[in-house]
């Protein structure tokens, strides 16, 4: 399934996406969707809805955060091997982990703004990996068990205020709307092997980032379980994975960023597209 949430931002309705690529409204069946419906057992309720006896809704409509409620929103550093040598790292030899804040996290295709005083707003597209059962100490060959799903999720960072300002890399990860999240939660079944996914990401129409979850140096199974020892995992959390080379940290000859006007698209195979206009 495709599930979403549709509707102004703080009003948004559960919705469903048919097989014709339709939205619909799913919300005579349920509140919203949060922690609470992720579980195994409630998405298999939804998936026995008759989606073509629900109202469709209009063409266009706002697309929101695909599921609300999220508590930890968890991010990986360097897990691309590419991208690290771009970035000018080593390669991790255990996932490196940082957080972004709840309160960066917006709908797919709304505006996002560069912070006051920046000059290195970056751009990178990651899968996201959406928890719906609790997990602490989970092993890595059950840890597929605890996901609900994935998204799409841009992981827009301020280089300075992460690399030259001291301390953690959290500080240029979780400014406002830093975390654009959907446009979809697309459950396991359907996503597939997350570990062949395909990924691009383009700035005013240029490619600047293409890759593929295969070439991850730490999987999906081994985030899940290696991140649990450290934590414990909660329904609607996200773990954002990584991302492919061709950031703006990492543009030859010279490195170049995020202006106001300049337009982002980016997608993952089977997981759908997000649309961002920056503002400054």
């Amino acid at each position: 399934m495709k599930l979403c949430r549709h509707g102004e931002a703080g009003a948004e309705r559960p919705g469903i996406v048919d097989p014709d690529g339709n939205v619909r409204d799913l919300s005579s069946h349920i509140a919203d969707f949060g922690p609470d419906q992720l579980a195994p057992e409630t998405l298999r309720a939804i998936a026995a809805i008759d989606v073509h006896a629900l109202p469709v809704v209009p063409a266009g409509a706002r697309l929101g955060v695909p599921f609300a409620g999220t508590r930890q929103f968890i991010a990986v550093g360097l897990n691309y091997s590419d991208h690290a040598a771009e970035s000018g790292m080593p390669i991790p030899s255990e996932p490196i982990l940082f957080t972004k804040g709840v309160s960066c996290i917006q709908g797919p295709n709304d505006p996002v703004v560069i912070p006051r005083g920046s000059t290195k707003t970056d751009w990178e597209v990651e899968l996201g990996v959406v928890i719906g059962t609790t997990a602490s100490y989970v092993s890595e060959a059950d840890a597929l068990d605890h996901v609900a799903g994935y998204c799409v999720v841009n992981d827009l960072s301020e280089r300075e205020y992460q690399l030259e300002r001291g301390g953690t890399w959290d500080k240029g990860k979780g400014c406002p709307t830093f975390g654009p999240v959907g446009p979809w939660l697309v459950t396991a079944d359907e996503a597939g092997d997350p570990q062949a996914l395909s990924m691009w990401l383009d700035i005013n129409g240029k490619r600047v980032q293409t890759g593929n979850t295969a070439t991850m140096i730490f999987g999906v199974a081994n985030l899940v379980s290696y991140i649990s020892q450290f934590m414990t995992l909660l329904p609607g959390d996200i773990i954002t994975t990584g991302t492919p080379p061709g950031v703006g940290l990492g543009q030859k000859p010279e490195p170049w960023y995020l202006r106001s006007g300049d337009v982002i698209e980016l997608g993952i195979d089977r997981l759908g597209s997000q649309r961002q206009d920056v503002r400054g």
